[in-house]
This record gives C-alpha cells, structure tokens and sequence, in this order.
C-alpha cells in the first residue's frame, strides 16, 4: 500500500515567451488576439505573447512533482491564496473531477499539476486518468491570424510543404475571406480552411452572404463562432443554407463570458451546431467530449496559443476523446519563440503524438529557457 503523500511547496516561475516575428499576421494588420479585458484595458486590446504565462511545479511529501501551466494573465492574489489552502492536502483523497479550487480561470493550472502529479504517484500515462486512449495520435491544423489576400496563398504554401491539410484563420467583416480562400485554393489546392471569426460577422445577414460563396470556392472545412453566441436561432438558419458545418466554441477559461459546460447542451437543443471547439481543463473537457458523442456531434480541441506542458495536457485529452476527430488547435510551438519543454512535442504533419517521457504528462522542463524567459518567481509552502 502507497503511504500518503501530501503537497508540501508550490513553485511559480512567471515567464513571457514572445512569437516569432511574422508567424501572426500580416506586418500591415495590427489586430490584438486577447478577447478578455486585461490590465484596466477592453477586450482585443493586447497580443497574446505580451502577457505573462505562470508555469508551476507542485511538490509532494514523496518527492514527486506535479507540473501545470496557467492561461495567459493570471491573477497572482488567488493563485496566493489557492495555494496556501492546498498545502497538507493528501493527493489520493483529492477528488479529481471536483478539486477544492474556486470557478475561476486559474482553476486549469492548479488541476494540471494536481493530475499530473497523481499520474506520476501511480506510475501511469495521464490519458488513463481520462479513461484510456482512443487513438494513438492527434490531427491537429496549422494556423495564423488576419492576413491579406497575398499573404494567404504564401502562408497555406508554407503549411502544406509542411504536411498540414487545414490553416485556421482569424478574421472579421474587414477581411477579405472569399479573396483569401481563392488564394489558398490557388497555391495549396489540397489544403482546406478553418474560419473564426471570434463572434465578429455580427449577424445572420453578413454571415450568410459570406457562407455562400465560400461554398461555391469549396475548401473551407469549418466556421467556428461567426456571430453571438446567443444567436440560436440565426445559428440554426445558417446551417440550412450552407454545407460549411458550423461550430461553436465552448470555452471554459472564459469564465469572465460566463460560458459554462451546459452551453453545448443548450447549442444541441437549439439545433444550433454541427460540432464545437472545446476548450476546458482536464475533469470538464470529459464531461464536454461525453456530451458531444452522445449526440453524434465532432468536436477538436482549442487553445489560447499555449507553451509546451498545456499543449500536452491537451494532446492526452484528445487522444481520449472519442469526440475529437477535427483537427485540433495544438500549434504554440509553431507561433512561441519556445515551448519550454526539455524535448518538445513530436509533430509530423497534420499529427501530434504525447509526450512519453514517463508517467503522467510525460514532459520535462527545459531548466534553461524557464530562466531565460522568466520575469517573476515565488514559492509557496
């Protein structure tokens, strides 16, 4: 029988890891991709790589050390205070699916740690805490932001030498994306487009007129978002008028929006989507991918342009989602100038494999680039 073992210290290293020049967007599109306020500032108003990430390892009584990762701009006083409130805890009596932290975005990180840590204790891969794998590997996209018409074509080119079938691509009413999709077509004929516009087509009426002739190009995969979320109706109505499957993004970090795991449930009522985007920590993305096979409906997993250790923590959720057939949003280590990972992710286009390096997540720390990119540390015990 294991003794007990209970967390002693929580290491924070606060870390800024900028994106290499010119894999965002087009020099002339200056569009922040941050959707939340921030700083006393609105949403949209700062570039995802500007803002801190937290990389944390949890230690145990035994020796072993759980590693998590936050969501960029996190909030150092809850962080403080969930941390002192976990300290003496014994990780076997944990409930995992329900861990003593409070709804908030921090919540991942902390649920991060805790699994990857009671993984490594029970000597086991993280995925069979999720129940077991359903595939060995994971389809995942490639991926920019706004770009012109001509930089399109150049982009998807790049990609697909590459091996990657589908570009997701940021855009609003200013884009040009049936100019784009001509492009793409042109100079990668195989490869096949992901369109988020983040709710910013505004209504039906543009939404509509866009979908179709975006059909009559014929290579886009999926529209994900393309108007309010409460917008079930006009959801519904797009659906009819286009073959291009419409998807809702189900983001739980985005507490701040108030989206919650029953809003697939309210999505499928209303007829509203043909799949989603998930994006949850490990215990609620389970319950979101249940919900989605039950009704017969796709899913992939999203990301918010993440470093290395939640990127494999979204590659074991995935390869244990029957769900999760589309490709997936696991493209930091394209986008960050580094992952932080000692071996980073093997990718070969259009798959991404999780890391073994041992049990749990199976990753190790570059020591090295934490230090090179860290701008704030504390330790708490």
């Amino acid at each position: 029988m294991t003794k007990p073992a209970t967390i002693r210290r929580f290491r924070f290293d606060e870390v800024v890891v900028p994106a290499h020049p010119g894999v965002v967007s087009s020099e002339e599109i200056k569009k922040p991709l941050h959707m939340l306020p921030v700083g006393g500032k609105k949403e949209w108003s700062v570039q995802f790589d500007e803002l801190p990430k937290l990389i944390l390892r949890l230690e145990l009584s035994d020796g072993t050390v759980g590693i998590g990762e936050f969501y960029r701009d996190h909030n150092w006083q809850l962080i403080a205070d969930v941390a002192k409130n976990l300290i003496g805890e014994d990780i076997d009596k944990l409930s995992l699916q329900d861990l003593p932290v409070p709804l908030s975005r921090e919540y991942d990180g902390f649920e991060c740690a805790i699994w990857d840590a009671y993984a490594k204790r029970h000597n086991m891969p993280l995925y069979m805490l999720l129940g077991g794998a359903v595939r060995d590997r994971v389809y995942v996209s490639s991926w920019s932001s706004h770009r012109t018409v001509e930089e399109s074509g150049e982009v998807a080119k790049k990609y697909a030498d590459q091996g990657y079938d589908t570009l997701k691509l940021k855009c609003d009413l200013e884009d040009d994306v049936v100019g784009q999709c001509k492009a793409i077509k042109a100079a990668a004929p195989d490869m096949r487009v992901i369109y988020d516009p983040n709710q910013r087509w505004e209504n039906a009426g543009e939404a509509r007129r866009r979908l179709m002739e975006l059909d009559a190009v014929g290579n886009v995969l999926l529209l994900e978002d393309p108007i309010r979320k409460w917008m079930y109706k006009d959801y519904a109505l797009l659906r009819q008028v286009s073959g291009i499957p419409i998807v809702q993004h189900i983001s739980l970090p985005y507490v701040w929006q108030g989206q919650r795991v029953q809003d697939a449930i309210a999505c499928i009522e209303h007829g509203a989507v043909d799949g989603f985007n998930f994006n949850a920590g490990l215990a609620k993305f389970r319950q979101l991918d249940a919900i989605a096979s039950a009704a017969g409906k796709y899913c992939w997993h999203g990301s918010e342009a993440d470093l290395g250790i939640l990127e494999a923590m979204y590659l074991h959720q995935a390869l244990a989602a029957r769900s999760c057939v589309w490709p997936s949003d696991i493209f930091g280590r394209m986008l960050r100038s580094h992952c932080l990972l000692k071996n980073p992710i093997r990718f070969e286009p259009p798959y991404a494999f999780a890391p073994d390096e041992g049990p749990g997540l199976g990753i190790v720390i570059d020591e090295d680039a934490i230090a090179r990119f860290r701008v704030g540390h504390r330790i708490i015990e």
